[in-house]
């Protein structure tokens, strides 16, 4: 075995593997950039290498710096995590070449598997079933659009490299493709260097069923069994399991078969994933091979008792895997979300800012996270905005869905949107409980999915103010001790009155709306709150982390109120509520002219500018495309109107807020 390791990789990723490693009794050596400074995978590790700055291409990716690291710090393996240089054969040469042990497969075969096209007709000529498509070389226009019109619309279009769901394009029609090919073209060419594409038939309602592969270097190639991770956005995966539901034994055996004959093709050793789609008809197909660990490589562990991390290092050591496809089977049912700073309201845009608040729930025999980050850091533009994967194991698939709602409640983020409530909604549907699972859940159940505004109930606006209120009490209290004179009257916040019970009026804005609540201070501490639907009688405490106990007429409630400037967020089990309580003289300074402003929701580069000063376009009309966190976002006309000024050129940088397009509506 090794004693030190290098992990080529940051964040949830890069701290998973040294808890591995830290296990065996390796040391740990880890890399970051200026942005990362204080991230969580440079703290975990023995050794920690500045390697550039915030942008990927000039710190992870950089090759040659990473290997002056591993030789400054004595390492004699780099484990690359996934993403960035995982998936690189010259990377993995110039591992071999310093005498260093890359962690992953031969160079030969991430070449023969790291472009789609290629891939596929090794594998078609070794007999492993494919999707009707085109991976040829030729790559015109021309080609691919009669190609696409010989294989029959619904085509896939998708990048040759990389995976992701990045330079990837569903197109209905033919009269749709040439745009969706530059498109795809685009995102391929921002994400991985090469806009090769491949164009495939389009099942309408596949699963996406991967098999998990292990292999020595002594020619034992093992699976460990599917993973469903049908339930996917943008082609971006959202929600795995292990086992597929409802998947029989011959379609898992024969699945399994085929993946085993993909990676022997090859000559694959080391952990590997193939990733086919399962039709209605229980045919499957090989889309593609990840030559990599995977994000969802958790809930195989979780089925299987194996540490997928422990093994890769053990085969990258030269051992041989002790156990064979006989000893190898399912335990029980794993499900994993990802929890990503995104925007499900704003068409899932990936949300930056400071996590001000970050609870997640006990680690145990139940559940599992993988995080890289913690309260008080940055998500930022530079890299993938994932905050955590949550993994819940039990007996059975019910009782693994059970514990994932729970999971989920007990979730709470602030500081950046997340898609928190978004996956709750998927845990929650009764399609999802019935396993009726195929790569368009979303799009089929979106309404019910996707987040609805929600006016607060009396309970949310009572804990809302009872976290003001409290909060008041225990910073008076604190501010009488450190007076000098804690017993003083001025330091009270009970509301006293000589004669009468004080009141206090409090409005606040939910989803647009005002509310108001009227608070009375009662003699015995307790207060009187008169809400829209009636009046109950309310105490609390609330600690510094903003952790409120609460007593509603009688029943007792735990919540977490947490408070920045005028805005607040109830936490509760049934989600988060978010509300701002209304400053009248903040509101008159704060007015500021509204619309005609069509701003960049988040900073990046100019695309391509579609239109030109002084046109007159339509409702929904594309005006511009901004690329951020390596994916494309378009901004369209939100109503008739005319541009007035096009102030940037494509290639230019923007930060948030800034104005994009003069706009000035019918």
């Amino acid at each position: 075995m090794f004693s030190k390791l290098l992990i080529a990789n940051r964040g949830e990723i890069a701290c998973r593997i040294m808890r591995t490693a830290r296990r065996l009794g390796l040391r740990t050596v880890a890399v970051y950039s200026e942005a990362d400074a204080h991230a969580l995978h440079v703290q975990a590790a023995d050794e920690a290498y500045l390697i550039g700055p915030a942008p990927a291409a000039e710190s992870y990716l950089r090759a040659q710096a990473i290997l002056e690291v591993a030789r400054r710090a004595g390492a004699d393996a780099v484990h690359p995590g996934y993403g960035f240089l995982s998936e690189n054969a010259d990377f993995a040469d110039a591992c071999a070449a310093a005498g260093i042990a890359f962690v992953g497969p031969p160079p030969a075969a991430i070449r023969a598997m790291g472009g789609k096209s290629a891939a596929k007709a090794l594998l078609g000529a070794a007999g492993v079933p494919l999707v009707p498509g085109y991976h040829g070389d030729d790559q015109s226009d021309t080609r691919l659009a009669a190609e696409a019109a010989e294989i029959g619309f619904p085509v896939l279009i998708k990048a040759s490299a990389g995976g992701g769901g990045k330079g990837m394009r569903v197109v209905e029609t033919a009269g749709g493709f040439a745009d969706a090919l530059a498109g795809a073209r685009r995102e391929a060419m921002a994400a991985f260097g090469d806009d090769v594409v491949l164009v495939e038939k389009y099942l309408t309602r596949p699963r996406h069923v991967e098999i998990q592969v292990l292999a020595d270097a002594h020619g034992t190639v093992l699976h460990l069994f599917e993973r469903d991770c049908s339930i996917q956005r943008r082609h971006q995966k959202v929600l795995e399991e292990a086992p597929a539901p409802g998947l029989d034994h011959a379609t898992r055996r024969a699945m399994g078969e085929a993946a085993v004959a993909a990676a022997m093709a090859v000559g694959y050793v080391n952990a590997g994933t193939c990733e086919f789609l399962l039709d209605e008809d229980g045919r499957f197909y090989f889309m593609e091979m990840n030559t990599r660990l995977q994000v969802e490589h958790a809930v195989t562990e979780y089925i299987t008792g194996l540490d997928l991390v422990e093994w890769q290092l053990r085969i990258a050591a030269g051992e041989p895997l002790s156990f064979g496809q006989d000893r190898l089977a399912v335990d029980g049912h794993a499900i994993e979300v990802r929890i990503y700073a995104e925007d499900p309201a704003r068409n899932f845009l990936p949300s930056t800012g400071t996590l001000r608040h970050l609870s997640l729930p006990a680690e145990g025999l139940h559940l599992r996270l993988d995080t890289g980050v913690a309260r008080g850091d940055a998500i930022t533009i530079h890299y993938d905005p994932m905050i955590a994967k949550l993994i819940v194991w039990d007996r059975d698939r019910a009782a693994a869905v059970t514990r994932l709602r729970r999971a989920l409640e007990e979730t709470h983020i602030l500081g950046v949107a997340s898609n928190l409530d978004f996956l709750s909604a998927i845990a929650r549907h009764p399609a999802f409980a019935a396993a009726d699972l195929d790569t368009r859940f979303i799009d089929r159940n979106a309404d019910a999915l996707l987040p609805h505004a929600r006016p607060a109930t009396d309970e949310i606006l009572a804990l809302a103010t009872l976290g003001i209120l409290a909060d008041r009490r225990r910073r008076s209290a604190e501010a009488a001790e450190r007076s000098g004179d804690p017993y003083s009257p001025w330091h009270l916040a009970s509301g006293w009155r000589l004669n009468d019970e004080a009141q206090e009026h409090l409005t606040f804005r939910d989803a647009g709306e005002e509310v108001h609540v009227v608070v009375h201070y009662r003699r015995d501490g307790s207060f009187r709150l008169n809400l829209p639907g009636g009046a109950l009688t309310a105490t609390a405490e609330i600690g510094e982390d903003g952790r409120l106990d609460a007593e509603l007429d009688g029943v007792r409630r735990r919540a977490t109120v947490v408070r920045h400037g005028l805005d607040l967020a109830v936490l509760t089990h049934g989600g988060t509520h978010r509300l701002s309580l209304i400053d009248p003289i903040a509101e008159a300074e704060a007015v500021e002219a509204a619309g005609g402003r069509l701003t960049a929701p988040m900073p990046g580069k100019i695309v391509s500018v579609l239109v030109d000063a002084g046109q007159v376009v339509e409702k929904g009309t594309p005006m511009i495309v901004l690329e951020a966190m390596k994916m494309e976002h378009t901004v369209v006309a939100p109503t008739d109107g005319t541009v007035t000024a096009v102030p940037f050129a494509a290639g230019e940088q923007v930060e948030e807020g800034v104005e994009l397009i003069g706009f000035q509506p019918v």
